[in-house]
């Protein structure tokens, strides 16, 4: 039995180098490859749920996101207008006295993972990817795009929804599928009353309020977007705009006054990966969007690379093999992240309706099910331990 002790992560996000600090804090030092040649990331928030404190706290990390962050314990719907339609109670998954939720910039995180990942040993490199892999008994030969080779024990593919390590796996049978929905983002100043999260249900469209540190919060929008148009960069603020002026709530017309500057707007497509288990093939293995992209409607995208990187951490520790260590991160991780994966597609199908009567409806049953505030039913299953 050979024990996994070389570790690539290719892809410096959330999840590759969640694992470098993982994996760091076990004693294994990992490698990590970006493409990037700069340490850089959108400049919009993130939010953190319960689920997501409970796997940096065992990183060691969730004092210090909660030390930058904002904390949140429950979360209203209102319909275009501003009207209540009702309020639920987040559930405290990673303590019970730790809040339901964290809103952090995005900025923020990424550089306590960077930090911290380097701090306990991890070797990043930037401005460099993987041309070619090739399975060599249980190990793999890496062609890195310096020309360079190198061999692993693990090659992991942290490397986002437009994975590099996946194409090299799977060819194109697996790429990004569009929802035909698009989300638009806007990172403005926080008013000191909104301590909460808020969503506006609308016909085909939907926006949302997130509080993400003490001055800070940002607007998200998601429309429907016949087609998977592409915008050009300078037309965005007029964009988001014009798909905000179906809203009258008070607080949504004075952040739709403040767009205007087209280095604060971020739009892109909402796409899905799905491949069914397992997620590796010899000794590669993927983790986060590249195996498991899903929407941002339960706010639990970054989690689940973060909680990948946990688990596949943990069982590298153990010292089994490559092959039963693979094997027993899928048992663990498939159905999760399935559950995710169809959970948020359905909620996006459902805040998108573009039917007057059935928005209605659909109001109506949320008003119903959340008469007495509560938490959301997914949150439940998500406290489960990993």
């Amino acid at each position: 039995m050979k024990p996994i002790r070389r570790v690539l992560i290719v892809g410096g996000g959330i999840g590759g180098l969640s694992l470098a600090v993982a994996l760091g804090r076990r004693g294994i030092q990992a490698e990590i490859v970006e493409i990037k040649s700069e340490h850089n990331v959108y400049g919009v928030g993130i939010i953190q749920p319960g689920n997501a404190l409970r796997a940096l706290n065992g990183l060691g990390l969730m004092e210090r996101c909660l030390a930058e962050g904002l904390q949140i314990d429950y979360y209203v719907m209102n319909d275009s207008d501003g009207e209540f339609i009702a309020r639920m109670k987040l559930l405290r998954i990673a303590s019970p006295d730790i809040p339901a939720v964290n809103g952090l910039p995005r900025t923020a995180l990424h550089r306590i993972l960077t930090e911290t990942a380097t701090a306990v040993g991890a070797r990043i490199r930037l401005g460099l990817s993987v041309q070619a892999l090739e399975q060599v008994g249980d190990e793999v030969d890496v062609t890195l795009t310096d020309g360079s080779r190198e061999r692993y024990d693990l090659v992991v593919g942290a490397d986002g929804i437009r994975s590099r390590i996946r194409t090299l796996l799977f060819g194109s049978q697996f790429d990004p599928q569009y929802t035909g929905h698009g989300v638009w983002r806007f990172t403005t100043t926080r008013p000191a009353e909104i301590d909460h999260q808020i969503m506006y249900f609308g016909v085909g469209v939907k926006a949302g309020i997130m509080p993400v540190s003490k001055d800070q919060m940002y607007l998200l929008l998601v429309t429907n977007e016949p087609g998977n148009p592409r915008f050009e960069a300078d037309q965005l603020p007029r964009l988001l705009r014009e798909r905000l002026q179906s809203f009258t709530a008070p607080l949504v017309t004075q952040i739709r006054e403040q767009i205007e500057d087209p280095a604060r707007v971020i739009y892109g497509p909402i796409e899905e990966v799905i491949i069914p288990s397992p997620w590796y093939r010899g000794s590669v293995l993927l983790i986060g969007d590249a195996a498991h992209a899903s929407g941002p409607h339960v706010s639990q995208g970054a989690t689940m690379a973060i909680e990948d990187a946990v688990v596949l951490a943990e069982l590298i520790a153990e010292g089994e093999n490559v092959e039963k260590t693979l094997a027993r991160f899928m048992e663990r991780r498939y159905e999760r992240c399935k559950f995710v994966q169809d959970i948020s597609h359905q909620i996006g199908q459902d805040g998108n309706l573009d039917d007057p009567v059935l928005c209605e409806l659909r109001n109506e049953r949320m008003r119903a099910a959340f008469q007495d505030p509560q938490p959301r039913p997914h949150e439940r299953r998500l406290a489960e331990p990993i």
